[in-house]
C-alpha cells in the first residue's frame, strides 16, 4: 500500500489510501478495500466500537424519526454482524446503563451465528419459517415497538436482480412485522429505487399512520439505497379493508408523492 495526498478546499490536505492491486486480486476486489479503507464512517466504526459502518444508519434514521425509545422491545431481523443490535441496545436502555430509565429489549434474528452482543438476546432463525412469529414474541414476552430490517441478499452483479431480491426480503419483513407488532409500531426496512418498492408502499399505507423513505447520510452517494420508515402501525387491516369502508386509504399518511423524505 501506498499513501497519496489529496486537496480538499481551503488548501487542507488528508491522506487517501491507494490500495494496490496485488496477484490474484480482481480489481473489484482492489477497489471496494480502497473503498473500505478510505471510508470515514469505516474508521469511525472501528474508533466507536461499531460492528460496522450500517450502525449509523439506523442512528441518523432514530434520530430524524424517533423510534427507539428507553424501554421499547426491539427486533432487528437480518441483524449479523450487529451494528444495529448495538445501537438499539444503546437508545432503548436495553443494558440497563441509563439509570431511571425503563429498560427496553432488543432481539436480534439471524440465519446464522452473530457473535455475542452486550445487552442483546440473539436467535439464530429464519423467520420466514412457520411458528417464527409465535417464537419472536415469546422471547419478547409481548409484541414489539419497533421491526428492524438492514436485510440484503447477496449480490449476483446484475442490478435488477438484485433489485427485486432487496425488495423480496423488505415484502417479507413487513409481513412478519405485521404479526408481532404493537398498536403504534413502528417499521424499518432497506429498499432500492425502482419502482418496485411501490407496491410495498401502497400495502404499508394499509397498516401504518405514516410512511416515509429516508437516506441516512451516511449511505453512500452512489447507492440507490434507502430506508421505508413506518410509523403508528394498525392492526388488523389488510389489503383493501379501505376501498370496503369507503375509505381512501391514507388514513393520517399523506397522500402519494407527499411525506417522503427527499433522497
Amino acid at each position: 500500500m501506498s499513501d497519496d495526498k489529496g486537496n480538499k478546499k481551503g488548501g487542507e490536505r488528508t491522506l487517501k489510501t491507494r490500495v494496490k492491486t496485488a496477484k490474484g486480486r480482481r480489481l473489484s476486489s482492489t477497489l471496494w478495500l480502497q473503498r473500505q479503507l478510505n471510508d470515514p464512517y469505516v474508521q469511525r466504526a472501528r474508533k466507536e466500537g461499531y460492528r460496522g459502518r450500517a450502525a449509523y444508519k439506523l442512528i441518523e434514521i432514530d434520530d430524524r424519526f424517533q423510534i427507539l425509545r428507553p424501554g421499547g422491545r426491539i427486533v432487528d431481523l437480518g441483524c449479523a454482524p450487529g451494528g444495529w443490535c448495538q445501537v438499539a441496545v444503546a437508545r432503548v436502555n436495553a443494558d440497563g446503563s441509563r439509570a431511571g430509565k425503563p429498560k427496553g429489549f432488543v432481539l436480534g434474528i439471524d440465519l446464522q451465528e452473530v457473535e455475542p452482543i452486550a445487552g442483546a438476546e440473539l436467535m439464530q432463525l429464519d423467520f420466514l419459517s412457520d411458528g417464527a412469529d409465535d417464537a419472536v414474541r415469546g422471547r419478547l414476552d409481548g409484541p414489539a415497538d419497533a421491526v428492524l430490517s438492514d436485510m440484503a441478499a447477496a449480490a449476483s452483479g446484475h442490478k435488477r436482480t438484485d433489485h427485486l431480491k432487496i425488495m423480496a426480503l423488505a415484502e417479507a419483513a413487513a409481513e412478519f412485522a405485521f404479526e408481532v407488532l404493537a398498536p403504534g409500531g413502528a417499521f424499518v426496512a432497506k429498499v432500492l429505487q425502482g419502482g418496485t418498492e411501490n407496491q410495498l408502499l401502497a400495502v404499508l399505507k394499509q397498516r401504518f399512520d405514516k410512511v416515509q423513505h429516508f437516506k441516512p447520510p451516511s449511505s453512500r452517494k452512489d447507492s440507490s439505497e434507502m430506508f421505508v420508515v413506518a410509523t403508528g402501525f394498525r392492526p388488523g387491516r389488510g389489503v383493501g379493508d379501505d376501498e370496503r369502508s369507503g375509505d381512501n386509504g391514507d388514513g393520517h399518511s399523506p397522500p402519494d408523492g407527499e411525506g417522503w423524505s427527499p433522497v
